[in-house]
């Protein structure tokens, strides 16, 4: 894949990882797409959040709601924007340049290539060997799944409950109408 340089990117359901690389004296980002490469001169942490953003949630809350979901605090994973299963995980601390940002749904398979290296294959049958342990991609992955699977089961608990209260069940309608009882009455009292 040839690389383009580009200015602006928002994360997109296209988006497998972003890598951090120096270029002179800044770390840009490389950004993996199922189809592109991309070089960006901002760092893969400044385009997680200003994707957060982008989807109307600044990166602190996703954070914060992360951590209140999971419980973890450390290395969370933050759903970019969860209602098309963009969520992403860190391989280290997100304040170190060295950290990577993975794509949960691309991830096909993943196996130990050494000490502190991890073989990922994603589902476009591309490999790629990134420098973190397999423990590390395997217990991240996990928590990106706690993750998606809670906001996710609130969401679809959420749209469950809304579609009951728009389409109330016929048994629990009067089955006569109002405006019968209507005639009637001014009938009556002529």
């Amino acid at each position: 894949m040839k690389e383009q340089q580009i200015e602006e990117y928002e994360i997109s359901s296209c988006t497998m990882f972003l890598k951090p690389v120096v270029y002179g004296s800044k770390i840009y980002s490389q950004i993996y797409e199922v189809e592109d490469c991309f070089l960006s001169p901002f760092k893969p942490l400044d385009i997680i959040k200003n994707s957060c953003d982008y989807f109307g949630v600044d990166y602190e809350s996703r954070k914060r709601g992360t951590r209140k979901l999971t419980g973890y605090n450390r290395k969370n994973p933050i759903a970019i924007e969860p209602t098309n299963h963009i969520f992403f995980f860190p391989t280290a601390s997100p304040s170190i340049p060295e950290c990577i940002w993975l794509s949960q749904a691309h991830i096909k398979d993943y196996r130990r290539a050494g000490a502190n290296q991890t073989l990922i294959t994603f589902h476009n049958k591309q490999s790629y060997l990134f420098p973190v342990s397999c423990s590390t991609i395997e217990t991240q992955l996990l928590r990106t799944a706690l993750l998606k699977s809670t906001i996710l089961q609130r969401i679809e608990h959420k749209g469950r409950k809304l579609t009951y209260l728009l389409h109330v069940p016929k048994a629990l309608q009067a089955s006569e109408s109002t405006h019968e009882y209507a005639g009637e009455f001014s009938k009556g009292e002529e």
